[in-house]
């Protein structure tokens, strides 16, 4: 980030710091701009959301709070039509970033890869860490 910066004639210092005394630094608001790798077992809009812009979230890092947008966090997690839902977090998205409530400087992506003979093997549409089932996973030799 810091040569990013230096781009556009903003010069930086790099703190490194260790995770244990990353945490409270975060929370005392001890930083001027502070990466946080922030990462859930549930790739889904209702954990993020009201994690890290929810009012109060201790996770809320900026202390972002825009009750109104909070109601349609609340909306969006009763929608039961996926095109709906998926239009309503967009807007939600498009608002949180033009609030700069927490901005997003890079998503991580990850892919699953197995041998075509793995049979069985149901992976969960919304997240890379949990919901691997292995009492119905075969090998077909």
């Amino acid at each position: 980030m810091i040569d990013q910066l230096k781009d556009i004639w903003i010069d930086g210092e790099l703190d490194p710091i260790e995770t244990a005394n990353w945490f409270p630094k975060l929370a005392r608001k001890d930083y001027q701009i502070g990466l946080n790798n922030t990462s859930s077992g549930v790739d889904d809009p209702d954990q993020q959301f009201f994690e890290n812009y929810g009012c109060g979230s201790e996770r809320n890092y900026t202390d972002y709070c825009n009750p109104e947008l909070e109601k349609l966090f609340v909306e969006q997690s009763m929608l039961a039509d996926r095109e709906k839902r998926r239009r309503l977090v967009w807007e939600i998205d498009k608002k949180l970033q033009e609030d700069g409530a927490r901005p997003i400087v890079y998503h991580t992506r990850s892919a699953t890869c197995m041998q075509a003979q793995v049979k069985g093997l149901t992976i969960m549409v919304n997240s890379q860490y949990n919901g691997w089932r292995m009492e119905d996973v075969w090998l077909e030799r």
